[in-house]
């Protein structure tokens, strides 16, 4: 019995509910009907259905009431909206309100069969995906905490062990095997930013991010930004041009974040680019946006790495050996997300880079 399909029948017409119960007879399915809506929701409380048809017409309640209270109290349960061939319009708008489909009357044994097969399979992959998130976010969880605890914390004592060992054996040790601890520091280095990547990527929580929003000038993170970057841009002789726009409006936002971004964004321009190159920062206002363009004429990217790039943990064929795990990006898009912006790229390999950040305006009458 806990393994059927249960099924839920609401209509005022006998004639309806008997032919339904008859054509699904022997299927295997658990089948109760309603003759109105307050006795369906009284049914639907009790009998916890898979699957709920309702014709939209009918004393009492109307069908778009049950509909509506049928989503408040289970969203995952299907519905079905049984109609007449006059109310075919109204059908459709009790699918915009979140019906699954509707089925006009008169109705053969087989449509009935072949809705009724449709609807449960659209019922099933709703309840696998919900429980594929799930078991995602956990999955997440205990990877954070394996990743913090079983790796992160002891090389962390290995690295300090590590510093300690070389500062007392500081006048003791040859070149080569100073070149040897050296070369463990690096790697030792490399493996804990690449863990702190990984914490990094699964750890943006997007409601916590939202709660220490306030209205800021996005001038004040991209200055951060291209400070940050300051060292890497000199380095290469790359000069990094910017142009904005005076007294724009602020946006909503977390400034530190929001700085990890064009961190991100700059940081890579910089990377990929030529020595001795330009690199063009741009703020501009369309409507209630803010645009934030971060344009380069370095190596490019191609039309087959294009679409991954915002992937956590991907990197494509640059032709330019650059340390980093892939991370940047994928954390780039989630923070601008939690900002109700977005971030788009235009490239073409061999002629560089324009990355797009939109944020939408805080306050329109503070802007104006």
């Amino acid at each position: 019995m806990e393994n059927q399909t249960k099924i839920l029948i609401i209509d005022d017409e006998e004639v309806v509910l008997d032919s339904c119960t008859q054509i699904l007879k022997g299927s295997g399915h658990l089948i109760v009907t309603a003759a109105d809506g307050t006795k369906g929701l009284l049914l639907l409380q009790e009998f916890h259905p898979d699957l709920v048809f309702v014709d939209l017409k009918m004393p009492g309640i109307s069908g778009f009431e049950v509909l509506e209270k049928i989503h408040e109290l289970d969203s995952t349960i299907v519905t079905v909206v049984i109609t007449g061939f006059a109310t075919v319009s109204s059908a459709v708008d009790a699918m915009k309100k979140g019906a699954y489909d509707f089925l006009p009357k008169p109705f053969t044994p087989d449509e009935f069969r072949l809705i009724t097969r449709r609807s449960l399979e659209r019922r099933r992959l709703v309840l696998e995906a919900i429980s594929l998130r799930r078991e995602k976010e956990l999955l997440r969880e205990q990877f954070a905490s394996i990743v913090s605890h079983e790796l992160k914390a002891p090389l962390g004592a290995v690295q300090q062990n590590l510093f300690a060992l070389e500062f007392e054996l500081l006048n003791v040790l040859n070149e080569s095997q100073k070149e040897k601890v050296a070369r463990l520091k690096t790697r030792i280095d490399e493996m804990l930013k690449m863990i702190n990547s990984w914490l990094r990527v699964i750890s943006v929580d997007i409601n916590k991010l939202k709660e220490s929003f306030t209205q800021i000038d996005i001038t004040l993170p991209i200055r951060n930004a291209l400070e940050s970057n300051g060292q890497l841009a000199t380095r290469k002789g790359i000069t990094v041009e910017t142009e904005f726009i005076p007294e724009l409006p602020k946006v909503n936002g977390d400034a530190l974040s929001l700085t990890e971004v064009f961190v991100n964004i700059i940081g890579n321009a910089i990377k990929y680019s030529p020595n001795r190159s330009n690199i063009h920062v741009k703020t501009e206002r369309q409507a209630d946006k803010i645009l934030v363009s971060v344009k380069d004429n370095g190596v490019g990217i191609s039309q087959q790495d294009l679409p991954h790039i915002f992937e956590g943990f991907y990197r494509g064929q640059s032709g330019i050996s650059e340390a980093g795990h892939g991370i940047g990006l994928a954390v780039s898009r989630q923070i601008v997300d939690a900002h109700d912006g977005s971030i788009t790229v235009n490239s073409e390999q061999g002629k560089g880079t324009t990355f797009v950040i939109i944020l939408p305006v805080a306050n329109m009458l503070m802007a104006n």
